[in-house]
This record gives structure tokens, sequence and C-alpha cells, in this order.
């Protein structure tokens, strides 16, 4: 009888470390404060693009998902060193990063982008020829538009300290349009009829999920990423988060390689 019950209580061991492996979750880190990527709602709860992102790989891998909140730049060192399994937080794939971390195929193209009131009539880049742009100070965009003024026959650029007040000066009719990362302008007129964002300014940034160098989750990762791809959950992210299908041939929208070196 002692044998029958310490077989017993052997096989329940077993079978409670069994399901304790297939609930373990993946602690994902995450700079909290990214709208629209990952942020606090009016109830306090974590949501966002990236966030539904990941719980959705989650779902696919067979394994919950922890958030982390973790400073941008600590990120890296946070995977590194295995803090955490990845990382998200709109961070762009780079030939550098590529040397310390790994990254998932990317799910997002951080363009540029131009946005206009709608009113206006304008409906692509060539339409602000001879008018003045607005600019985030020392962004990629104010970089895209200072090179570009002379082939793109801007009057003017006027740098401002983030979206709210250029957009206000937009409003206003101080400047023409506002050029900065398409992601947060979409995110900002989904529901703001009078705005409209009617080009995409190509500058080759992406965005996919971070692990340490060849971690064995990147793969299980990878391979959720290309199964929502595929079957249109992906799309449905992004629909729920800038109120459009993503764009076709763009990374949302597109299996991609494994980034290398």
């Amino acid at each position: 009888m002692r044998n029958i019950l310490r077989g017993a209580l052997t096989v329940a061991a077993l079978a409670l470390g069994l399901g304790g492996a297939q609930a373990q979750s993946i602690k994902v880190g995450a700079n909290i404060g990214n709208v629209p990527w990952e942020f606090q709602d009016a109830k306090g709860e974590i949501v966002g693009f990236e966030i539904d992102l990941m719980k959705e790989v989650g779902k696919r891998i067979g394994q919950k998902v922890e958030f982390v909140n973790i400073p941008f730049n600590g990120l890296f060192a946070a995977v590194q060193s295995g803090q955490i399994d990845a990382a998200v937080s709109s961070i762009t794939i780079t030939k550098k990063r590529l040397e310390s971390v790994s990254f998932a195929q990317p799910y997002y193209d951080s363009d540029q982008s131009l946005t206009v009131v709608k009113a206006s009539g304008a409906k692509t880049l060539a339409d602000m020829a001879g008018k003045t742009i607005g600019v985030d100070t020392g962004s990629t965009g104010d970089m895209w538009a200072t090179e570009n003024m002379a082939k793109s026959k801007f009057k003017d650029i006027r740098r401002y300290e983030g979206l709210n007040p250029a957009m206000l000066d937009l409003a206003a009719g101080r400047i023409d349009g506002y050029i900065s990362d398409i992601p947060a302008l979409l995110y900002y007129v989904k529901d703001k009829p009078q705005f409209a964002v009617i080009e995409r300014i190509k500058t080759t940034e992406q965005y996919s999920v971070m692990t340490a160098k060849n971690s064995p989750i990147l793969a299980k990762v990878n391979d959720a990423i290309t199964a929502m791809k595929k079957d249109g959950a992906m799309a449905a992210i992004h629909k729920t988060w800038f109120g459009t299908d993503p764009d076709a041939g763009m990374a949302t929208a597109t299996v991609l390689d494994l980034p290398k070196l």
C-alpha cells in the first residue's frame, strides 16, 4: 500500500511539474508610457499595440505573458542579462543592435508622415511646395525635412517640442503640414476627422521584438508573428490602434525574414 501511495504521489508531483512548465510565463520588458505602443489607460490597465501583440504571441506559444516596466535604455541590458525574456517599446532594428541582441521579424515600418487639415485640400507631399511645415526638433522628421527642403520647395520649417503644440498650430493655420512619426499621427488623428495623414515618407525604420542573442524563444515568437500576419490577427491589432488596415507591402502585412547582420 505504501509503494502504491508513493507511486501515486510521484505521478501527481510529475503532473504538477508539467502543468507548471506549461503555465510558465515569459517576462516581456516594456517602457510603459509609450503611446500607443504600451501605456496605462484611464482604468490603470496596461494597453497598447505591442501589449496586444505580445498577449497574442503568448497565446500562440502556450505561455502567459508578464509585462515588466523598464525604462527604454534599460531594456537592452535586461534581455542580455536574462532579467526578461523579450522586450518591446517601438524598438528599431539596427545593425549595431544586432551585434549584441536578436530580433524577430519586423512588424511595423515606422516611417515619417505628412499630416494636414483635411479642408486644406492637400493630397500629397508635392502640395507642400511654397508652404510652411512643422517638425519635432532634432527628430528624424526634422532631419528629413532639412535635407529635402530645396527639393520639396518648402517655404519654411518650424520646429516644435512635441506633437501637441505642432497640431495646435496646424489646426490654427500657422503651419500647412506636420511631418512626424507615422504611428503617432495615425493614432492621434483616428478620432479627429478634421485632420488627415496624407503621405508616408519612407525612412526604413522597422520595429520588432528584441531578445537576447539567439535566444531559444526567438524562433517561437517569430513563428507566432508569421502566423498572425497570415491569418489577419496582426492587421486587426493595427486597425484597433491606428484606425486603418496596414498598407500593402508594409511589415505589418508581410511575412519577412529574421533580421541578420
